[in-house]
């Protein structure tokens, strides 16, 4: 595959482009994103990626466009899953809602910067040594069994941010508060560092392990530089908008841990596979190539769209799933309703309360054995639930009185 220099540059100046696009008109104006606005633009990044792909169709062939979406859909598969740390990450440090946007670009910034200088640290590792690809597959068996284990087990991902907080807090001088979205502030005539900042470098911190995963996953499907690096970026791009998108339906993902654990285990036995295909190892087969079955791009494709089609619909639609959406919207309303300022509109208070008491309503229908699993802490949800509908209560007492 020939990609000229002038491909490579225009396609990293649109790159470029689109992220001071998205910093200076979106991440720098702090607000929260509507489902309108996160759904119109996460439909102009997907429609972007797409159309590179017929783009690669139209310049290289079927073959290679194939290797770009199967690369695209795994890598974006991946970037989903990354959000659920993201929101860890962002939970364990209150970043205001409003911020959330800023943190995010940040995030996809500095994966953008480590996963293209392993990118091209990989394709030269490929280029010399064939035995790179044992290298990337161990990599994938390993990342699929820890996916599988967070999956089944129960490690403490938020603890463990905690520590983390306690740690920077424990060396930096630091602000508790947030200063709109500075990274530092004066605290107690001191420069303090922010919780903007600790939440940058939390976040770029896990985008180093991220990029560990996620580039030899993509190596496995093709190893043309460019469609590696293209499927990547497109697959980051849109992940600001898509997290605003399915904020609600993150939660409700209960089984995608267990899809990817499929799909980077078969990438990885494509990976060993294609490695013996090649072997030049001297204790392998004394050293000659090894004949086995070389898994095709197309069976690649149709493998991680049918993994991903059955991950998301058994979530969505299975007893468990359908109970997180429920106890998800409630703290949310809940959530919601006590952070209104005291000259909320009554029509807005009156909407947020009767939607609480529909998915309240619903309550019933969850298995006590799902409520005592699905709701963290018990005691926190009721109090959160008793807060939201005393206050509704005060307020409906105080509009009588006045009127």
């Amino acid at each position: 595959m020939e990609v000229s220099g002038l491909t490579w540059t225009l396609t990293t100046l649109f790159v470029v482009g689109m992220l001071l696009f998205d910093f200076l008109f979106h991440a720098r104006r702090p607000h929260t994103p509507g489902i309108r606005e996160s759904a119109l633009w996460s439909a102009l990044y997907t429609s972007i990626a797409l159309a590179f792909g017929l783009f690669v169709l139209g310049s290289w062939g079927g073959h290679y466009a194939a290797q770009y979406y199967a690369g695209y859909i795994t890598e974006l598969s991946l970037s989903v899953d990354n959000l659920f740390v993201f929101l860890i990450i962002m939970a364990s440090f209150k970043v205001p809602r409003q911020s959330q946007q800023e943190v995010l670009l940040f995030g996809i910034v500095v994966s953008l910067i480590f996963r293209s200088a392993l990118i091209f640290v990989g394709a030269a590792a490929i280029n010399a040594f064939s035995w790179v690809f044992y290298i990337f597959g161990v990599i994938l068996l390993v990342t699929a069994g820890s996916t599988l284990k967070e999956a089944i087990g129960t490690d403490d991902e938020e603890e463990s941010e905690n520590f983390f907080i306690r740690l920077v807090r424990g060396v930096f001088h630091t602000s508790d508060t947030y200063d709109g979205n500075k990274l530092f502030t004066e605290l107690d005539g001191k420069r303090a560092l922010t919780p903007m900042l600790l939440v940058m470098v939390a976040i770029g911190g896990t985008d180093v392990l991220f990029a560990l995963d996620s580039i030899p996953a993509i190596f496995g499907l093709t190893q043309e530089v460019f469609l590696v690096f293209t499927a990547v970026v497109f697959s980051l791009m849109g992940l600001k908008q898509l997290f605003f998108l399915i904020d609600g339906l993150l939660d409700r993902l209960i089984y995608l841990s267990y899809g990817l654990a499929a799909i980077l285990g078969f990438i990885a036995v494509k990976l060993i596979l294609h490695a013996l295909h090649q072997n030049s190892l001297p204790f392998i087969n004394d050293g000659d190539h090894v004949t086995v079955i070389e898994i095709t791009t197309q069976m690649s494709l149709v493998f991680i769209l049918g993994v991903l089609v059955v991950t998301v619909a058994v979530s969505l639609f299975s007893p468990r799933g359908r109970a997180m959406a429920i106890i998800r919207a409630t703290e949310d309303l809940a959530e919601k309703y006590l952070a209104l300022p005291p000259e909320a509109a009554v029509a807005e208070r009156t909407k947020l309360n009767n939607q609480l008491a529909a998915k309240l309503s619903k309550m019933p229908q969850i298995p006590d054995h799902l409520k005592s699993e699905l709701i963290e802490n018990e005691q926190h949800y009721r109090d959160l639930l008793k807060r939201a509908h005393g206050q509704h209560q005060d307020f409906l007492a105080q509009t009588a009185r006045e009127g």
